[in-house]
């Protein structure tokens, strides 16, 4: 494969504290900071500012959510890596804060040691689509002509370590296609070049790619999930497309720097948890094209630890360098 462009227990009234010393009660006195470490608009910001509402509504907090963008998501998670283990600074992120070190050079921290998961969010199913350039719309067209001439067809990647990223580099290890693979700094510049055919193949969330196919310039090629989503009942699966088990999510989380209370990141969780029970959130979310995600703190350590050792997994197997 070449490549090529850059392109947070309930109840719980205090911190542990030294002896005679207890420290006042969280939240009190000052800010939360809810990082965001990617642009606004995108899930990542939906789901850190609906955290920061939240906190303020039900917490009593004074919550501010804070975009700090830039190092394909390390900007942001070094701000917080770095700060106080207080509980006054969260990361609202995605499936990207687990596997960063796997691919960027400069992420120079462990995840699971480094950082104290709060709760897992919403995750979405990934889609594959491609330009409507291009005359062919199945999976078994693209494979076949992608095939024959190589040189005329090209992923775009969404970013360094995105779970589309880790998904296209399934894809061309399962086909045995040899494709370029051109790096962008978010979604939406990908799609666009995608449209305007200056690159033929895209796999991220379903919610970024699917609204775009109103105008014919995005063909939807199929869904990663083990049966067709009721979010797109109409697409269908890659494996339907020949590709059996091919199954990819992209997934959203909160995390607090490394020694926060267990306690702090416990009120998060139950927090978020009731959020995503909640029959509006439900609906707002699949409008959305997202699925709440409930379960607990050990549940979304579990969960962060596979992934991780997946995406480690696949990225030795195609010898990948980070970057």
């Amino acid at each position: 494969m070449k490549r090529r462009g850059l392109i947070l227990a309930a109840g719980a009234s205090l911190l542990h504290a030294p002896a005679l010393h207890a420290q006042a009660p969280w939240p009190h006195g000052k800010p939360i900071r809810v990082i965001i470490p990617w642009p606004p608009g995108a899930a990542n910001d939906t789901l850190g500012r609906l955290l920061a509402q939240r906190l303020q509504e039900k917490l009593g907090a004074v919550a501010v959510a804070e975009n700090r963008t830039g190092g394909a998501g390390l900007v942001g998670t070094n701000a917080v890596l770095q700060a106080p283990n207080d509980g006054y600074t969260l990361l609202a992120s995605a499936f990207n804060t687990a596997v960063m070190p796997l691919v960027l050079k400069g992420a120079n921290f462990d995840p699971q040691r480094d950082l104290e998961v709060a709760a897992r969010t919403a995750k979405a199913p990934l889609v594959m689509v491609s330009s409507g350039t291009r005359p062919q719309k199945t999976l078994t067209e693209i494979i076949a002509a992608a095939k024959a001439k190589p040189r005329e067809w090209n992923f775009a990647i969404s970013s360094l370590g995105s779970a589309g990223h880790l998904a296209t580099i399934e894809f061309l290890r399962r086909t045995g296609l040899d494709l370029d693979m051109v790096t962008y700094r978010g979604t939406q510049p990908a799609l666009t070049d995608l449209m305007g055919g200056s690159v033929q193949l895209l796999i991220d969330p379903c919610f970024a790619l699917l609204p775009a196919r109103g105008d014919g310039k995005v063909n939807a090629v199929g869904i990663a999930t083990a049966e067709r989503s009721g979010l797109a009942a109409d697409v269908p699966t890659m494996a339907e497309g020949g590709l059996p088990g091919y199954e990819f999510q992209s997934w959203y989380g909160v995390w607090a720097p490394r020694g926060t209370s267990a306690d702090i990141c416990q009120r998060i969780n139950t927090l978020m948890q009731d959020t995503m029970r909640e029959s509006e959130m439900v609906q707002r979310l699949t409008k959305q094209v997202l699925e709440p995600v409930t379960e607990s703190i050990e549940s979304s350590r579990a969960f962060i630890a596979s992934e991780i050792q997946r995406a480690g997994d696949l990225l030795r197997s195609v010898n990948y360098q980070p970057e």
